[in-house]
């Protein structure tokens, strides 16, 4: 009966965890009659996913159980547990439960136990936990390039890896991407056709590629910075028209925009030294301090904390499916002048 419970906000993680569990258990010739993904946020969904794990798979292979958003450790119904509880006993050898959601599991509930007890008893079952660093953890994020390095089987210097995380922070579903890109760009242009040796991306590459691609973003959030408004939509709907990715044209403008918040309220409060200032405004470069504090020379508290929340409102309207454009424009131009003045 193996139970797989993976947990976290790392989503590039967690699916590529469950993708893997999934393509080792389920033989792809029978994965239409062998894989089942249930949303645990519906109550009748989750009862259909406890009886399905206890059928035996057909044909060969195993079968798969994944529920997302899974309520089990992390509050459902009486009903629900005591479903749990029943089934859980019946779950074929062959037969594997994913339970996948974004939170922490709760381990006061008595599902939680029940299920993390399955889990030690089972050599078979599992639990991991994939969560992103926090935006001022410059060494977690780091380290979470460093993981993805690994496996792509890629390898940088440290002064690369500072480059990923200037341009891209914490978010491993666009690193991912841009290491593969980094990862084709290099075999384009290298002699050595040696597949077992992890390949080496250049800091010379890293700029090439993801450096340029954030040019254009940081030019834009000066010109937010500044209040002109309009240029810097115009600037916005080009590139997005061009093929650049909105989250992470999102994630940039929010980037610099936290940078200039973190610096203007450790200044105000007298910290000097601006490795330290570096350090707790998650800032991978001292020297970047001194440009920061000569782009908020005179702007207000106030005028970057709207910015803030703004680029904050444009990311969770984008995640939720509004076109990028409109998202822009819907909060930039809602009560704009304020950006305009210091």
């Amino acid at each position: 009966m193996p139970i797989h419970l993976i947990w976290g906000d790392d989503y590039e993680a967690t699916n590529r965890e469950i993708s893997e569990t999934t393509h080792r258990v389920v033989d792809p010739s029978w994965k239409s009659f062998n894989y089942s993904q249930i949303d645990g946020n519906d109550p009748k969904q989750n009862f259909r996913a406890l009886e399905e794990v206890q059928s035996a798979p057909l044909g060969n292979g195993g079968r798969v159980v994944l529920v997302r958003r899974s309520p089990f450790c992390n509050g459902c119904s009486v009903e629900l547990a005591k479903k749990l509880e029943q089934a859980i006993k019946l779950i074929p050898d062959n037969t594997h439960l994913i339970l996948n959601n974004s939170n922490k599991p709760d381990k006061r509930l008595k599902t939680t136990k029940l299920i993390e007890k399955s889990i030690q008893a089972d050599p078979y079952s599992k639990e991991r936990s994939f969560l992103l660093p926090l935006p001022w953890d410059i060494n977690g994020q780091r380290n979470l390039v460093k993981n993805i390095l690994y496996k792509l089987n890629l390898k940088m210097n440290h002064e690369a890896i500072d480059l990923i995380v200037e341009s891209i922070g914490n978010d491993s579903s666009l690193i991912n991407t841009e290491l593969q890109k980094l990862s084709l760009l290099s075999e384009a242009v290298s002699k050595n056709l040696d597949t077992d040796r992890p390949r080496e991306i250049s800091k010379e590459l890293v700029k090439q590629l993801i450096q340029n691609n954030s040019t254009n973003a940081l030019e834009i959030a000066n010109l937010l910075l500044k209040g002109e408004i309009f240029i810097a939509l115009n600037k916005i709907q080009s590139l997005l028209k061009n093929g650049e990715p909105a989250l992470r044209l999102i994630i940039t403008l929010t980037g610099q925009s936290r940078g200039w918040l973190w610096v203007h309220l450790l200044d105000s409060q007298g910290t000097q030294d601006v490795k330290e200032i570096a350090k707790l405004s998650g800032i991978a470069n001292p020297k970047r301090i001194f440009v920061i504090r000569k782009q908020i020379q005179g702007k207000s508290l106030e005028t970057l904390l709207e910015l803030m929340k703004k680029l904050l409102k444009i990311e969770a309207s984008i995640k939720s499916g509004v076109n990028p454009i409109d998202s822009f424009k819907d909060n930039l131009l809602t009560d704009s002048k304020i950006l305009t003045n210091n």
